[in-house]
């Protein structure tokens, strides 16, 4: 079975990463996740105090300091999957935090930020064999994939999705909050200047508002098998 490169784009919190995290395991694929590496640079940023007093961002400050960004996934054996580490350190549950998701978006927007990152992202992708989930991944990142599928689903499925993930891990969660949090960055993503959310034209459509975590797995995997079978 010869091995491809997988693109999973789409909106936020539509379960890209639960779905490209188990197709990935499932086949043997190293999987990697772009918002990650995007939440991990959000929150570098917050702790170096890297904001004006307005909140915007010290892009220059920012900017000098992309060199001491370094962002590694680390297979966990309990939970078979790869944690986010930030220069070296275990962040998974910190990135998460709506603190960050209300930041995220706009340090994903900048230019030097995602140069950065898709350079460090085609690096991993170069000898195939992996499941990548972002914005642009099948549009910037890898254009060639073989396999490009792009997610979406309701704003308000989302949300719920969201704070339901936020409640499971004993976080704080406000659904009103979370709802406006993922319009506004559906707002961002698709109207960025650079790389901005849209899906490729030769990518799969999944809306998956009334699928099961199962369905959507196996429609995936289904897709998967058509590639890899020809």
């Amino acid at each position: 079975m010869k091995k491809i490169t997988i693109a999973i784009d789409g909106h936020s919190s539509c379960g890209k990463s639960t779905m490209a995290k188990a197709l990935a395991s499932r086949v043997g694929y190293v999987y990697v996740d772009t918002g990650a590496m995007y939440r991990s640079v959000t929150l570098y940023a917050l702790r170096n105090n890297l904001y004006h007093e307005d909140g915007t961002i010290d892009t220059e400050a920012l900017k000098q300091r992309m060199d001491d960004i370094e962002i590694a996934f680390r297979f966990n054996a309990e939970t078979e999957r790869p944690d986010t580490y930030l220069n070296g350190e275990l962040v998974e549950n910190d990135i998460r935090t709506m603190e960050v998701s209300n930041r995220v978006s706009p340090i994903a927007a900048l230019p030097f930020v995602r140069e950065a990152m898709v350079a460090q992202q085609q690096r991993m992708g170069r000898e195939k064999g992996i499941v990548m989930d972002g914005r642009d991944i099948g549009t910037v990142v890898f254009p060639d994939a073989e396999m490009k599928v792009f997610v979406t689903a309701s704003a308000e499925v989302r949300a719920q999705r969201r704070f339901d993930e936020l409640k499971a891990k004993g976080m704080e969660a406000d659904y009103a909050e979370i709802l406006r949090n993922v319009q506004e960055r559906d707002y961002i993503d698709s109207h960025r200047e650079v790389a901005p959310l849209r899906q490729a034209e030769d990518a799969l459509l999944l809306d998956n508002s009334q699928m099961t975590i199962a369905e959507q797995n196996e429609w995936l995997y289904e897709r998967f098998l058509e590639r890899t079978n020809d």
